[in-house]
């Protein structure tokens, strides 16, 4: 009992040392005076607080990365100045939502006074990101620095050396300046942990930013960074981006490279997971995925596809011009039906691109349960085993997300599962590859309905069957663990807000499942009022090119779309 009772105390006592460190890294005149719990929307007080300049405030209020890219080119802007712009700003970020793990300010100034050294020497920037402030999930070590990943076990762990992602990053330019915060085991769609806490949405701190990569999307959209870099092995990218109003690109696995980084379920690679960018703008998204490829990451990570970037895929060309467009559209998934702003969302999507000139059909969900089933089934494999090897220190397990939950009580989905064998695992491999055989013949089959000699060009589906929900709400990714089961790239836009004028109840005497009829009850106009709202559009394994020149006609026609 005396030494439980002494593994228990020292977890807790890393713990409390590493929240000290972690607020000693923030300079004293940065705080800001705190803001009342009842004050849910935040999103106006970086410009309110009084901390940032007129001249901070106008740099960090862009939204179009390629913009800030070029104003640092051409020395119109300082590395410096930018770089502490993004830190100020980031800091209030993390007293509003509590959104980073790791702040090393000092580090990127250094950085970025090189940087302008360089440009002032050479007369160029040192690569495509220069000056560029970009954060990073705590799962990306850097040289030097702890990457806890929210476990109390992994406080004290340095890393010996960057991941490769972080090597290619300073190489084309970048400042890292942050990380930020995920949940235990990172398989949630919220994110909390025992040792930084819960990260809230600036919408409405009241309710989830999403996860696992929900302190990048809460300090994006709060504009404490342009760009960041998160992970997606069931919608970890997508969720955040749609719950925080973000674009974000999960591409097919191995795409970027991920040698180097932290993770759980590591060695796992029947559902792999992906790493890809969050931004406020599409250009960033773009400009991140492009970068990296141009660095021939497959020359430093020896799992990346050694496929360089396609500017006649990006282009959207087949033979010398641009095509009409056909995109294929899923409602639903079959089992659970979105709430009523994630349909409205879906219906202007499909008229903007209408007005725009091109062709929107539908699809109708086949066989996605089987996609989800089969993923969870890899997921839980080893009995768990994996999640345990992480909690050694008296740690507790967490449960649920829910802050009024019973730490005892476990939920059925997380009761640990009898381990497979390697048999049984090659079983799940051989039925994924099956599922994956049909989905690809059926995208194909579409070729019968476009009206353009090519399959459907993309198909736009919900990222959630709702809206950014109160804390501990969350339910299965179902409609982003589909893409993960098929390694299909999949990128979030945003579209709108819940409406309560608009986004009223719908009634419904049947449902398709005990979940549909769950999610249903969930629905509430006001609490979910201003909450951001995105599509999912999806295209097959390695077309993440093309898949980003369909998501900028998309883009184009929402902004031009008006109802």
């Amino acid at each position: 009992m005396a030494s439980e009772t002494a593994r228990r105390t020292s977890w807790q006592d890393h713990i409390v040392d590493k929240r000290q460190r972690q607020k000693a890294a923030i300079p004293s005149e940065w705080v800001i005076p705190t803001i009342p719990d009842d004050q849910t929307n935040v999103m106006d007080i970086p410009a309110t607080c009084g901390l940032l300049t007129d001249r901070e405030l106008q740099i960090t209020g862009l939204s179009d990365v390629s913009v800030l890219l070029t104003k640092v080119a051409t020395a119109e802007w300082s590395a410096v100045e930018v770089t502490t712009a993004f830190c100020k700003r980031a800091i209030v970020a993390h007293q509003l939502t509590n959104c980073l793990a790791e702040i090393f300010i000092d580090k990127a100034i250094e950085r970025a006074a090189e940087l302008d050294a360089y440009l002032k020497e050479h007369g160029t920037v040192m690569g495509p990101l220069h000056g560029l402030p970009i954060s990073l999930k705590d799962q990306i070590p850097i040289k030097g620095l702890e990457t806890v990943m929210g476990y109390a076990a992994w406080i004290g762990k340095y890393a010996e050396d960057d991941a490769v992602l972080v090597k290619l990053l300073l190489q084309a330019g970048a400042v890292l300046y942050v990380r930020t915060n995920v949940p235990q085991t990172l398989m949630w769609g919220e994110t909390y942990n025992n040792v930084f806490g819960r990260t809230l949405n600036p919408y409405n701190r009241k309710l989830t930013p999403g996860g696992s990569s929900g302190g990048e999307s809460a300090l994006i959209a709060l504009h404490g960074s342009l760009l960041g870099i998160g992970s997606d092995i069931g919608g970890s990218i997508r969720i955040p981006s749609h719950f925080c109003g973000l674009y974000g690109l999960k591409p097919s696995s191995h795409r970027l490279p991920s040698y180097g980084i932290v993770n759980s379920l590591d060695g796992q690679e029947s559902v792999p997971t992906a790493l890809g960018p969050l931004s406020s703008s599409l250009s960033g998204v773009t400009t991140l995925f492009r970068s990296i490829l141009d660095l021939e990451p497959w020359r430093y990570c020896p799992n990346t596809i050694p496929k360089p970037w396609s500017q006649h895929d990006y282009a959207l060309k087949t033979g010398d011009r641009v095509e009409r467009l056909c995109l294929g559209i899923m409602w639903d998934e079959g089992s659970v039906k979105p709430h009523p702003p994630i349909l409205r969302a879906l219906s202007m999507t499909k008229k903007a691109l209408e007005a725009a000139g091109h062709t929107v059909i539908e699809w109708k969900s086949l066989r996605h349960s089987e996609y989800v089933a089969l993923a969870r089934s890899i997921f839980l494999s080893d009995g768990s085993e994996d999640y345990n090897s992480c909690l050694t220190t008296g740690e507790p397990f967490i449960h649920s997300m829910d802050p009024n939950a019973d730490p005892n009580d476990i939920p059925s989905f997380r009761v640990p599962r009898q381990p497979l064998s390697a048999y049984q695992l090659w079983q799940l491999s051989k039925e994924r590859r099956e599922l994956r055989k049909s989905l690809l013949d059926r995208w194909e089959a579409t070729t019968s309905q476009t009206g353009t000699g090519r399959p459907i060009d993309a198909l736009i589906c919900p990222a959630a069957p709702y809206a950014a929900v109160p804390h501990g709400q969350t339910r299965s990714s179902i409609y982003t663990i589909i893409w993960n089961t098929a390694d299909y790239p999949g990128l979030i836009i945003p579209v709108t807000k819940v409406d309560p004028d608009i986004d009223r109840i719908s009634a419904r005497d049947t449902f398709w499942s005990d979940e549909d009829a769950h999610v249903h009850k969930m629905y509430d106009p006001e609490i979910y009022k201003g909450a951001p709202v995105g599509v999912q559009i999806v295209k097959p394994t390695l077309q993440e090119e093309a898949l980003l020149g369909v998501g900028e006609v998309v883009d184009a026609a929402l902004k031009a779309f008006s109802e």
